[in-house]
């Protein structure tokens, strides 16, 4: 009968652990890889990156930066930008209750001068301030066109809206809203830019930098899913990027202002 060898046993045994804990980092290692490439997507035939909160929870709201997928993102084919990266892009997932369907919905979508005196949570100044100053529906393009606000009507498939918005931060602009799906069960309709945006005498964005996609589903009779993605364009100023607080709670202004919700309800997104 063979004699045991200890040290030939501690080998195995120390080998077998170092094996093990191989697999284990090696798994962890594609797990953080897989993570790593998680990109948002919109609610485009799959689910959405990030995914819907409960109802009745704070929307989830994420900030994301070149270093999670790449200097030259290419956006989900859905959103139609075929302008490839970002300087800043901010997705918003969120549940909420909705009692009067789709056209109410489109209603308070046209409803531009609602905008109006809406609120956001100042990081820098830490205190509840104006964000829209004042906005209204505009006849084409062109500034000082001032119309009513759009009604469900006006609202259909392929149609471009304009409208004229001051904000706090970054002015007075002109944005085109095109509207790209209408459905009892869902809308979707995009925003961006027609005029340079200006701070003082700094360019902020050239048109079409600002970008932003809304999709509004209807999860069952009451219930609403929201989701929205909102760029900046690579080439925008270096001066409007970086503030992801700021960036975080302007997103949670807007999706509140649309779903009803007091916009400088507490506690704000970010602090």
């Amino acid at each position: 009968m063979a004699i045991p060898d200890p040290r030939r046993e501690t080998f195995v045994r120390t080998s077998s652990g170092r094996g093990t804990r191989f697999v284990f980092a090696a798994l962890m290692l594609c797990q953080a890889h897989a993570y790593g490439r998680t990109e948002p997507q919109p609610p485009c035939g799959i689910d959405s990156v990030p995914l819907y909160p409960g109802l009745d929870s704070p929307p989830v709201v994420k900030f994301w930066s070149e270093s999670d997928f790449g200097h030259d993102w290419i956006p989900p084919a859905c959103t139609g930008w075929t302008a490839p990266g970002f300087a800043t892009l901010v997705t918003t997932a969120a549940r909420f209750r909705y009692a009067s369907g789709a056209e109410g919905l489109l209603r308070h979508i046209g409803a531009i001068s609602e905008r109006t005196g809406m609120r956001y949570w100042s990081t820098t100044h830490q205190r509840w301030q104006t964000l829209v100053t004042s906005a209204h529906a505009s006849i084409g393009s062109d500034a000082g066109h001032r119309r009513q606000d759009f009604a469900p009507a006006e609202m259909t498939v392929g149609k471009s809206l304009y409208l004229e918005q001051v904000d706090n931060l970054t002015g007075t602009a002109i944005y085109r809203m095109h509207i790209d799906e209408v459905s009892p069960d869902r809308l979707v309709f995009d925003v961006e830019n027609v005029s340079t945006i200006r701070y003082f005498l700094v360019t902020l964005f050239h048109p079409g930098e600002m970008q932003s996609i809304y999709f509004l589903d209807r999860e069952s009779d009451g219930v609403w899913r929201y989701y929205s993605i909102a760029r900046t364009g690579q080439n925008a100023s270096r001066l409007s990027t970086g503030h992801e607080s700021s960036s975080v709670n302007r997103a949670v202004a807007f999706y509140r202002c649309l779903a009803g919700i007091p916009t400088d309800q507490e506690p704000p997104a970010a602090r």
